[in-house]
């Protein structure tokens, strides 16, 4: 491994531009679990293959994706509107742009890009349930937030997330029995953070402060830094 390391740096050297040592590399990092050179390198790759094929979208998207994964925002917009240049239709690429701009709390441009996504393509379910779920979190459009996600669980029904979202939307809707149902099935589908502290709330609704408190311990297991679920927890500890 370090002789091949060696070579490709060598490689590299001699021709800056060259996509495929940087993305041989890249798997060599990956396999070695140094997942921070790895993204280093294939971001190298993707940089100097949009050069050299500077109309494939897929490049840039997954340029775009890399961007995404080490929270690059302002670069991964850029990327998937150059995306977007070339292919005007594709749906993955609205998607993301869409997800972006709810990190950067741009609701109005997110919403646009998902809705022009579900357009495109009526099916795309991880469109439909991110939709769906903005709408349940700013407690509007709910019944259109609930159409949205069964569309998603339609095409997979046994998908955690998408059966919390839903969840979600009833408990907003004040159908907390529904609500309960749901959520306690992804909470037995997934671990994930976010379930547990969902479910916390619905039994905090339901007057079960053990069980709500029991579901944000495991939330703050999870990911530790919660802070408005450590705040929820604090706050239910003082009142025992």
């Amino acid at each position: 491994m370090e002789q091949a390391i060696n070579e490709l740096n060598i490689c590299i050297k001699l021709d800056p531009e060259s996509t495929e040592p940087h993305a041989i590399l890249a798997i060599i990092y990956a396999s070695l679990n140094k997942s921070g050179l790895a993204e280093q390198e294939y971001e190298a790759a993707l940089k100097n293959a949009s050069k050299l094929e500077p109309k494939n979208a897929d490049i840039f998207k997954g340029l775009g994706l890399l961007y995404l994964k080490q929270d690059k925002l302002s670069e991964a917009e850029i990327v998937f509107k150059a995306a977007l240049t070339l292919n005007p239709e594709d749906p993955e690429s609205h998607f993301y742009l869409g997800s972006i701009y709810d990190k950067l709390k741009k609701s109005v441009f997110s919403e646009k890009e998902l809705e022009k996504a579900i357009e495109i393509k009526p099916d795309f379910d991880i469109a439909l349930n991110y939709l769906g779920y903005i709408y349940a979190q700013q407690n509007r459009n709910l019944s259109k937030a609930q159409e949205l996600i069964l569309k998603a669980l339609k095409v997979d029904p046994d998908n955690a997330a998408y059966i919390d979202s839903l969840g979600w939307v009833y408990f907003k809707r004040g159908k907390v029995k529904e609500a309960l149902k749901e959520i306690e099935k992804a909470d037995s589908l997934i671990e994930d953070p976010e379930v547990s502290d969902h479910l916390g709330e619905i039994y905090l609704k339901l007057g079960d402060v053990n069980k709500a408190k029991a579901s944000w311990e495991k939330s703050l297991k999870l990911d530790p830094q919660q802070k408005p679920v450590k705040e929820k927890l604090d706050k239910l500890n003082k009142l025992k």
